[in-house]
């Protein structure tokens, strides 16, 4: 029997807890979260065994810190502290250089796996968590080789059960990475929530024609700013650098627009259509 402590029980920390309960049904699961509210929920809804507290990381087997990634930087270091030396301690979090960077040089760094579950939901909080949420997705782990070799088996046997795929990369390349195929999706998606807002003001009748197109495009727009704001603030260099290029291309549309040059248009959307190739391999 292990003891597993998930720090932050919301969807990811959650559908994490669920899935554990599910597959090694001998775990018990303690559950942290600095909200007394989203706790009382988890234990009412089956997803923790026990409420618990930072002071009793002693006797964790496992630590899975699952909170926005300015406060796992801030908070890491403290769990590294508290818990044995054959714990086994993995966070996360959307981006990995600051969290990496953080626990460098941190005498337990041994005892860390720096990982990113790429799941995930437009809903927040314990009744949002999914059985089985992460079959299928990819999981980034970073920096495995300064991870203990026998932690690193036993956070691989635990992402092998819950249906994981996995991929290996260094923390700088999975921020640059991430900034296109996840970051950028969600800044694009709350501005074009606001730009829909801000017309509804004069245009009663625009939500009547919204319609799945619409539902899709603007879904993570639901997101909780409490967990992006700190992930665009840390990946603030590689988030502009995409910013910078999808206005290019923006622009780029709208001046063919304005020259009435719909065959370069055509030309634009056709050649864009090779993404459901790119995708297929991955939905």
């Amino acid at each position: 029997m292990k003891n597993i402590y998930i720090i932050g029980i919301g969807l990811i920390g959650g559908s994490i807890a669920k899935d554990i309960k599910r597959l090694t049904p001998d775990s018990v699961i303690y559950g942290i979260d600095h909200n007394p509210k989203h706790l009382g929920q988890a234990k009412e809804l089956g997803i923790i065994d026990e409420k618990s507290t930072l002071e009793t990381l002693s006797q964790a087997d496992i630590v899975i810190v699952t909170v926005p990634v300015d406060a796992t930087v801030k908070l890491l270091p403290e769990v590294l502290d508290l818990v044995h030396d054959d714990a086994l301690v993995i966070d996360a979090g959307s981006t990995k250089n600051d969290i990496c960077k953080v626990v460098e040089n941190h005498p337990k760094r041994r005892n860390f796996l720096a990982t990113h579950p790429i799941a995930g939901t437009e809903f927040s909080g314990p009744s949002a968590a999914i059985e089985g949420l992460f079959v299928g997705k990819t999981n980034i782990i970073c920096e495995v080789e300064k991870t203990a070799f026998k932690l690193q088996e036993l956070a691989l046997n635990i992402f092998k059960i819950m249906g994981m795929r996995i991929r290996y990369m260094n923390p700088e390349a999975h921020d640059k990475h991430i900034a296109y195929v996840s970051h950028l999706s969600h800044i694009s998606s709350f501005m074009l929530g606001k730009t829909v807002i801000e017309k509804e003001k004069n245009e009663r009748d625009i939500f009547d024609l919204a319609g799945s197109g619409f539902e899709s495009t603007v879904r993570l727009a639901k997101s909780s700013p409490e967990m992006w704001t700190p992930i665009f603030k840390q990946n603030k260099v590689n988030v502009i650098e995409t910013l910078e290029e999808y206005i290019d291309n923006l622009t780029r549309f709208k001046e063919f627009m304005k020259a009435d040059e719909f065959d370069e248009i055509y030309n634009e959307m056709k050649s864009t259509n090779h993404i459901k190739d790119i995708l297929k391999g991955i939905v």
